[in-house]
């Protein structure tokens, strides 16, 4: 049966619904299997023969349902695996009641991180052991015990596990009562909040913990691997100040009497917000002071503030269904921004914000096949695709742009209705506007509906015109497209639009709305020479395109820093983003970079401008004639920044000099700089030896350096070191650097040994994508992926880091041949729920091609121009 015949996917009928669960769960870590039952209070809403709900992998070993004062046996259940549900169907029917459904049940503890399943590890004495933990969202509580696992349908629960006496057992509540019985101990915990299925958590393993109370009375405990809960310090000391400063901000308490975070040894997403029981990757959780990078605590920090975030938006108050996930994911990508900076505010985290969530954002947004923040969810196969960039990091950014727009004190105002008046509840995307919108008396509806409902986001043209000492300023609005043909798309957006000007840039010096196509501002007391900013801070979703005359207006404060890092920082990600769409000339961006390099020293520029620069050096691994005189003319950008940073941190430098440094040397190991590579050699082998140990924070970029020319001796060291790894951030970058290998027959090794039980499911995707770095890395992946596609389907299907990789590996083409191939292969392969990320990752193939088709020839003349003058200008200095 094609997709187009199949029936159209139907929620769950609204006849019956659940209002209390009580949930027996029993796991054999030993035979990977579990048994269950469950009592389901329900309440009959009008008559019906039959009762549907989800189920899936599970064998019903009984049901019966009790209506109050009777007994009413199914005359058949029918399992539709389809559908995913199972399907009680009665002689006669049932009149509205309350009554009680039972379930008994066993299933697999499988090890595809869905549902209820197995996690493997290593105890301190060498014996492999197994976690039992379940991850529910967003539709595999239904692995675990038939429910109605829909958000919307909530409920509260009674859990209870049976575990060996040996094991710790956690659920989302504190233990009420405990029973030994011989060697196994039924534990049963408090009951939950009402609340929806995929929240619903259990874990039964070895863990040690460290414990403390938030200063309103919550306790919190860190449980990390045996042997390591001091690495669970730094995350406790985040989770005991977020949860009280999230209790201030929202003016709600937090519900319940604890919060576990828990590390996990395999888990698909990076962390899970389930109530009170927060599951987490080791990579997520776990800081070890002597091998955890600055940057990597930086991401344990955002992590635990985003999933404690949910623990108010997204459980305590729930979208009514996955249409709405933005609701919840894009609130907690831009509140726990918040939190971390209130935190530490030497992270400098407002501003990151721009990199991580806006640049990336729009970068997603501005393709052909994105989609809208609010999308409709047809079946549940696409559930999954739509935890992107879009729903995470256009949604934060929209609602960082409302933020600016409304003023903090009535969004905060805003949040505390909303919260209050659906807690317990569910809620839309039109519920979250008309509270902002009551608390703020601004047309937040009105102007937020514009940018949830479709997919893209303007560009913003702007022209000037000198009238005495006044600047008449006209701005126009198109849809954005990263194809630049977009002439006919009639899309239009309100827009809030804030200004400043020389005299003070730090400043806006207008705010107002462009709600048409035009809007003609006129400025006061503006010199000639005086420069306009559009977009102050770069709080708004769009992109800006100036004229050359404009942007050289603005070059003096760029190059004095006159202008904040923020504007600055807009103002090149926006020029080759323009570039690349080709509205604007490649040389022009390259003229930019040379101007930034001279005088930029802001980490957060830095890093923009070093990931175009690995843009533009993936792009010429399809144009010989471009690559090493683009590696040259990279070093020399790099060169007076990596002298000013060095190797080796100073006493007391800033936490932005330390993140810096790390990049500044892998942007010139990537560009083959000599003396960097030499000096990581040097350094690695005094670290080899146990001479000087390697800061933590140089370590990818050094074994990047180290790999590069890595033979079949170096190779089997590799795989050692990472065998030998305890820390799991360590394996993580001893598997990525083997991308920079450049031996074909090494590459491949590093393919089979991705795919291998040395590296964890959850990480296998990250080590393919990086060995397509280069193009030899690139076709040699893109070959091992079609040949064992059908062993990728087995070992990811139905688990989101599929479609990541699909993504990841195609969007790095750079020819119409290669996305033409890729398009045939995809053409009759089954790929529900990975078809977004192929279109996706092909329209960009695409559209690097077409880069290169435009400006080659251009971009070669211009570096073999650039590169004379700078040898040039070294001769004279001689």
């Amino acid at each position: 049966m094609s997709d187009n015949e199949k029936k159209p996917f139907e929620r769950l009928p609204k006849t019956v619904k659940p209002e209390h669960y009580v949930l027996y769960l029993k796991p054999d870590l030993n035979n990977f299997t579990f048994d269950g039952e469950t009592e389901i209070h329900v309440k009959v809403l009008t008559a019906t023969t039959e009762i549907v709900v989800n189920a899936m992998e599970l064998n019903l070993k009984s049901v019966a349902f009790t209506p109050k004062g009777g007994i009413a046996t199914p005359a058949k259940v029918t399992l539709c695996v389809e559908e995913e549900t199972a399907i009680l169907s009665f002689a006669t029917p049932i009149e509205p009641c309350l009554g009680k459904l039972f379930f008994s049940f066993s299933g697999e503890l499988h090890d595809n991180m869905r549902g209820f399943y197995r996690s493997k590890y290593t105890s301190p004495s060498g014996e492999a052991r197994h976690v039992a933990v379940t991850q529910f969202q967003a539709i595999d509580a239904r692995r675990c015990f038939p429910c109605w696992d829909e958000p919307a349908v909530k409920a509260t629960f009674d859990i209870s596990l049976c575990v060996p006496h040996d094991r710790v057992a956690l659920s989302n509540m504190p233990v009420a009562s405990e029973e030994v019985r011989g060697n196994e101990r039924l534990l049963k915990f408090e009951r939950t909040p009402i609340m929806s299925t995929y929240l619903v958590a259990v874990v039964v393993g070895d863990f040690d913990f460290i414990e403390d109370t938030t200063r309103d009375g919550i306790k919190v405990r860190v449980y990390t691997p045996v042997g390591k809960k001091e690495q669970g310090k730094f995350a406790l000391q985040v989770a005991t100040e977020v949860l009280p400063y999230y209790t201030d901000y929202f003016e709600v308490k937090y519900p319940l009497p604890k919060i576990d975070l828990v590390a996990i040894p395999d888990f698909a997403a990076g962390a899970m917000e389930n109530w009170g029981l927060v599951t987490y990757r080791e990579l997520c959780l776990l800081v070890d002071p002597d091998n955890t990078t600055t940057d990597r605590k930086q991401k344990i920090a955002h992590t635990v503030g985003h999933e404690l975030a949910h623990q108010w938006f997204g459980n305590l108050v729930t979208m009514e269904w996955w249409t709405h996930l933005w609701l919840n994911e894009g609130y907690a990508t831009f509140v726990e921004s918040m939190c971390v900076n209130d935190m530490f505010p030497e992270y400098e985290i407002l501003n990151q914000f721009v990199t991580k969530s806006v640049i990336v954002g729009l970068q997603d947004d501005a393709l052909r096949n994105s989609h809208a923040i609010e999308v409709p969810i047809c079946h549940p196969s696409e559930i999954d695709e739509i935890f992107d960039d879009i729903s995470y990091n256009k949604g934060a950014s929209i609602l960082r742009m409302l933020h600016k727009f409304i003023g903090d004190e009535a969004f905060r105002k805003g949040m505390k209705s909303y919260l209050t008046k659906h807690e317990y509840g569910n809620a839309e995307t039109e519920d979250l506007w008309a509270a902002l919108q009551d608390s703020s008396e601004k047309p937040v509806k009105e102007v937020m509906s514009t940018w949830t409902n479709k997919m893209g986001f303007p560009l913003i043209t702007v022209s000037s015109k000198q009238i005495g000492n006044s600047r008449e300023l006209t701005l126009s609005q198109k849809r954005f497209c990263a194809s630049a043909d977009m002439k006919d798309d009639p899309s239009m957006w309100m827009v809030p639009i804030s200004l400043s000007t020389s005299a003070d840039p730090t400043k806006d010096s207008h705010n107002f709305v462009l709600s048409g196509p035009t809007q003609i501002v006129t400025i006061d007391n503006i010199n000639d020479g005086d420069f306009v900013k559009v977009n102050t801070g770069t709080f708004g979703f769009y992109r800006t395109f100036y004229p050359i005359e404009i942007i050289n207006q603005m070059i003096p404060a760029i190059t004095s820093k006159q202008l904040p890092p923020l504007d600055r920082l807009g103002i090149l990600d926006d020029v080759f983003s323009l570039v690349q769409a080709g509205h604007m000339a490649s040389t022009e961006g390259l003229k930019l970079m040379s101007t930034y390099a001279e005088y930029e020293d802001d980490c957060t520029v830095w890093k923009n401008l070093c990931s175009w620069i690995t843009k533009l050096n993936s792009l010429f691994n399809y144009a010989d004639e471009c690559k090493m005189p683009f590696l040259a003319y990279a070093r020399s950008i790099l060169r007076k920044i990596s002298e000013k940073l060095g190797w080796d941190a100073i006493e007391n430098e800033s936490h932005m000099d330390t993140l810096l440094r790390a990049r500044i040397i892998e942007a010139l190991v990537e560009c083959e700089d000599e003396k960097t590579i030499k000096e990581a050699k040097t350094r690695f082998e005094a670290h080899r030896n146990g001479t000087k140990i390697l800061p933590a924070d140089l370590r990818l970029p050094v074994y990047r350096a180290v790999f590069i020319d890595a033979d079949a001796s170096l190779f089997e060291e590799i795989v050692k070191m990472h065998r030998s790894a305890d820390l799991h951030e360590e394996k993580h970058r001893i598997s990525f650097a083997m991308g920079y290998m450049k031996d074909p027959e090494l590459l491949q090794k590093a393919l089979d040994f991705a795919m291998s039980d040395d590296v964890r499911k959850q990480d296998t995707i990250y080590v393919i994508s990086f060995i397509a770095f280069s193009k030899e890395g690139l076709n040699l992946t893109w070959a091992y992926l079609t040949k064992h596609w059908q062993m990728f389907l087995d070992k990811f299907g139905g688990v989101w880091l599929i479609t990541m990789l699909v993504r990841k590996v195609t969007e790095k083409f750079a020819s119409v041949e290669a996305a033409d191939e890729a398009d045939k292969f995809f053409a009759d392969k089954p790929i529900s729920g990975v078809k977004r990320n192929i279109r996706m990752g092909l329209e960009t193939a695409r559209l690097n091609a077409a880069w290169l088709s435009r400006d080659r020839a251009m971009i070669a003349e211009w570096l073999s121009e650039e590169l004379a003058r700078i040898a040039n200008r070294a001769t004279n200095k001689m």
